[in-house]
């Protein structure tokens, strides 16, 4: 999983710097920003210094709320302004939005993305880290009661891994090609403009990892190709407008086909399950 650089969000810098050895680093901390989605990580950091008068954006890393986008805030090893009088022992990572009651305002892409954090976290200490929410070490109803019951259970999240792909069958055959890992964030799809941010259509010819949205969705189409599906203007499948890389009611129909060959839910979205069957399950 990526993280958005602090020179890709347009951090400014910061004013002083204090670094913490890792030996020291005990706790992972959830946050929640009190303010909309929208909210961007240098209006975070803006607020921060210039009303809070604090050296730098006060968070270790952020999250978005909606998208699961993970931005860098302090970093790793930098002390972090976000829990007076436990910032050396905890990493504190902010999650931008509200957290309304009786209402899941952070999606499953955020939670996947924080519980990425947190397994990297680990991973660097050589142990788990205690996890914990803001009010554990502070008077503040921080991080609000559903974000926090979410951490007491200890980070549940859905469709954090890939679905498992049965046994292939009798005299079947390895996929073509070369295989090619998702494109997209946690919890992001190929699916309709319609849909919410997460939802990529090609219509705006967004960038993944250096390419488009709609030459990604190409090579997903092709890669079908490859595996013998009819694919093109004139052909069985996408036979109208031809592999455009637009997402539209063609390239849901393939989806929908797809899916059912393979057993894989079918909705017609074009996500991390539905895009590795192409590039990694036997042809039967």
């Amino acid at each position: 999983m990526d993280i958005i650089s602090r020179a890709e969000w347009g951090a400014r810098a910061p004013e002083s710097r204090s670094t913490v050895p890792w030996s020291k680093r005990t706790v992972f901390m959830g946050h929640y920003s009190a303010a909309s989605a929208t909210q961007t990580p240098r209006q975070i950091q803006d607020f921060h210094m210039r009303v809070r008068g604090w050296i730098d954006v006060g968070y270790n890393f952020l999250i978005n709320s909606i998208t699961g986008h993970i931005y860098e805030g302090r970093g790793w090893t930098t002390l972090g302004a976000h829990c007076a009088g436990h910032n050396t022992e905890a990493i504190g990572v902010c999650i931008i939005g509200k957290d309304q009651a009786g209402k899941q305002d952070v999606s499953d892409a955020a939670r996947r993305a924080f519980k990425w954090l947190y397994d990297e976290a680990n991973d660097r200490k050589g142990r788990r880290l205690t996890l914990l929410g803001h009010r554990d070490r502070g008077s503040t109803e921080c991080p609000g009661d559903e974000i926090y019951a979410w951490l007491k259970a200890g980070l549940p999240t859905v469709g954090s891994t890939p679905a498992p792909q049965p046994k292939p069958p009798a005299g079947s055959k390895p996929a073509p090609g070369t295989p090619i890992a998702f494109p997209l964030p946690a919890g992001w799809y190929f699916g309709p403009a319609s849909g919410p941010d997460y939802s990529v259509s090609g219509a705006h010819e967004r960038y993944f990892r250096g390419r488009t949205d709609r030459a990604w969705l190409r090579e997903w189409a092709t890669q079908l190709g490859r595996r013998g599906w009819s694919i093109g203007k004139g052909k069985r499948w996408l036979g109208g407008a031809g592999n455009d890389g637009i997402y539209g009611p063609e390239y849901r129909a393939l989806a929908l086909a797809f899916q059912d060959d393979q057993g894989l839910r079918e909705d017609g979205l074009i996500g991390v399950n539905t895009w590795n069957a192409a590039f990694r399950n036997p042809v039967r």
